[in-house]
């Protein structure tokens, strides 16, 4: 879904206006236009990956050595307490744009955002055979 189709390829080729904070010819970080707080900020590769496991690993890397500075001047600008760095990927996690991106989102301890995490236990047995699968596709990956 790489050019025309994605609204990420396009923000990079500039046929799209966004609000860019940083940038170099790999990445590029720009706000959000429907942000869940002040400051949320989108990093995106400019080259088109639809998920996590798509990009490029040096690109990856790339990323998350940008995130934890870009992230520390999002906090402070937004003058928050701390952030999410999230990366949904698929439908079923969220992913609405099919171009890999890790949102950025400034917090507050009383914003209600994400305020409950669902969780459960794993019943006995269950964690160590979920394990083996695991361990099982990356043997073959």
């Amino acid at each position: 879904m790489a050019g025309q189709d994605c609204i990420f390829c396009r923000i990079v080729a500039g046929q799209i206006p966004s609000t860019r904070v940083w940038e170099n010819d790999r990445i590029l970080a720009f706000l959000d236009i429907r942000p869940i707080s002040d400051g949320h900020t989108l990093l995106i590769p400019k080259r088109h990956a639809g998920s996590l496991s798509e990009c490029d690993a040096s690109v990856l890397a790339e990323m998350i050595g940008v995130a934890g500075p870009l992230a520390k001047s999002v906090v402070e600008a937004a003058q928050a307490e701390g952030y999410n760095l999230l990366c949904n990927n698929g439908r079923a996690a969220g992913q609405l744009v099919d171009h890999v991106h890790f949102h950025i989102i400034p917090r507050r301890s009383d914003d209600g955002v994400l305020a409950r995490w669902p969780h459960k236990e794993y019943p006995a047995g269950k964690a160590e055979e979920m394990a083996g699968k695991i361990r099982d596709h990356l043997a073959k990956s």
